[in-house]
């Protein structure tokens, strides 16, 4: 790579720093040149763009943090500006939520798109009276929702690494959450902050009495853990009896995109927590509660046939479900007394 492009980044980060009008001549230039770079070359000059990202107004770091996340998903790290895109994608959803408050106030109604629409000074006359801090901000960052929204989904699913580093994940889960229905990026980011790895689970199969002890990291949602879960113990030595699972299903779980002609996974169990309530496939490892500072995981037998089509929620993430040790009925003999029988659905409501 020449010093060209690097020098290029450099000036490209200088004006959205400050505004520059520059800007919008010099980021297509960089969307360009970058597309004949290795994933190194890109990745060398991430940290430059990471530093833009945090210090550019939203609507100025939205395109830097957009074409971060399209060189990561070309193959550079995203570790060099995956933290700094989520900080920032954090503190655009904040002042994106108060302008949707502002918004909900002055016109009783939903706020303008902000894919489908644009700023404008009538914006502004809305909301200004209803903000506690700059309108003009505020808009700026509701309309760099998206784009904040999609890059911190990429750079949350490519990198456990970026994934462990962020702080106080629940409450930005949370606040990712509360724009959702104004922009689904921020509910896949969302969803990616409460994402699990290296946790691990004891397993335990009520029928036999017998448990394991396994690892995940990875995993979107709880079909995807209740198929990782038949691939690791159906039909395997030290396992469970039953119909193994397909290979394309752990395949398309894990790593791989879908097989074309990849048949319905069809469940084995129904999943129940320690407490005895179902663990509904439609939600993730991360509601599973603790018992003694372990999730549980029974398997009871299926009340009636499940499936789901194959293929992971989040497809840049990979996943892994590990089993570290396998467990007697003897070795349980102290955690069964704690394991409450499974409860209705009904009462679950």
């Amino acid at each position: 790579m020449s010093e060209g492009f690097p020098h290029l980044i450099d000036e490209l980060v200088r004006a959205a720093a400050v505004e520059d009008r520059a800007f919008s001549d010099l980021l297509p230039r960089a969307m360009h040149e970058s597309q004949g770079l290795s994933p190194a070359e890109l990745t060398a000059v991430l940290p430059r763009m990471a530093e833009g990202v945090a210090q550019a107004p939203p609507n100025l770091g939205c395109w830097l943090a957009i074409m971060a996340g399209a060189w990561v998903e070309r193959g550079a790290s995203p570790e060099p500006a995956g933290l700094a895109v989520v900080e920032a994608a954090t503190r655009v959803a904040a002042a994106a939520h108060a302008f949707a408050t502002a918004w909900k106030e002055a016109t009783g109604g939903d706020p303008p798109d902000p894919e489908e629409s644009g700023p404008s000074q009538e914006i502004v006359d809305t909301v200004g009276p209803r903000i506690d801090g700059d309108p003009v901000a505020a808009m700026m960052a509701w309309f760099a929702t998206p784009q904040f929204g999609m890059s911190a989904h990429t750079m949350l699913a490519t990198s456990p690494l970026v994934r462990g580093a962020v702080s106080d994940r629940e409450r930005r889960a949370s606040a990712f959450s509360l724009l959702e229905q104004h922009c689904p990026a921020m509910g896949w980011v969302a969803g990616l902050l409460r994402v699990l790895d290296g946790e691990r689970l004891l397993v335990l199969d009520r029928a036999s009495r017998r448990g394991w002890t396994v690892t995940i990291s990875g995993i979107g949602d709880n079909f995807q853990l209740h198929t990782l879960l038949g691939g690791a113990l159906v039909g395997r030595p030290g396992g469970l009896p039953g119909d193994p699972a397909d290979p394309r299903w752990i395949s398309c779980f894990t790593s791989d995109d879908v097989e074309p002609g990849t048949p319905p996974v069809v469940g084995w169990w129904n999943l129940v927590d320690a407490h005895g309530a179902w663990i509904w496939n439609e939600g993730v490892p991360a509601d599973i509660p603790a018992l003694n500072g372990t999730r549980v995981v029974v398997l009871d037998p299926p009340a009636y046939r499940r499936s789901w089509s194959p293929g992971r929620r989040h497809p840049l993430m990979t996943a892994t479900l590990t089993v570290e040790g396998q467990h007697t009925a003897e070795d349980l003999a102290s955690w069964w007394p704690h394991i409450a029988p499974p409860q209705d659905p009904r009462s679950q409501m």
